[in-house]
């Protein structure tokens, strides 16, 4: 199979992870708001593995956001700060310590935005860092750390 198709299976088969783990963590009602625990932000550290994971995590990160009946401002701001995040584990990570670093700090500055002034949610922008943050860190930083060392070791992206 050519690179190229390779990596468009890659891209389409993360958007659809991506698309259907943050519906499991909508299902509990993590998926949005101030509180959130999305299961599918753990697919951030993929970029690490393979540069298909950037357009995968954009996509799904879209298609979830507009599927689980985000506002505009949130499908815009959540695609943009998953896109963000995933070009920075991209291109300015060196390891697993590290990657996870982007999409927290994407998140933790672009959502609460979101929640602040499209939501108009009760709390502050710190208030929302900080709780986006923890999740973020949890997501991001723990599951997907622990996603990166099950997959380096399957060779699945070698």
């Amino acid at each position: 199979m050519s690179k190229s198709i390779q990596n468009l299976c890659y891209a389409a088969l993360i958007a659809a992870i991506y698309v259907a783990l943050t519906h499991l963590s909508n299902f509990f009602g993590l998926a949005s708001g101030a509180i959130q625990l999305r299961l599918s932000e753990a697919l951030t550290i993929l970029p690490l593995l393979t540069p298909a994971a950037i357009p995968g995590l954009a996509i799904g990160c879209f298609l979830a956001n507009l599927t689980t009946g985000c506002l505009l401002w949130d499908i815009i701001g959540g695609t943009a700060a998953t896109l963000l995040g995933a070009l920075g584990t991209r291109y300015l990570s060196k390891s697993k310590w590290t990657g996870p670093i982007w999409p927290i700090l994407a998140n933790m500055l672009i959502v609460p935005f979101v929640l602040q002034y499209a939501y108009q949610l009760p709390g502050g922008y710190f208030y929302f860092m900080l709780t986006v943050g923890i999740g973020e860190i949890l997501c991001c930083g723990v599951l997907g750390i622990a996603l990166y060392q099950v997959l380096r070791k399957t060779k699945l992206f070698a």
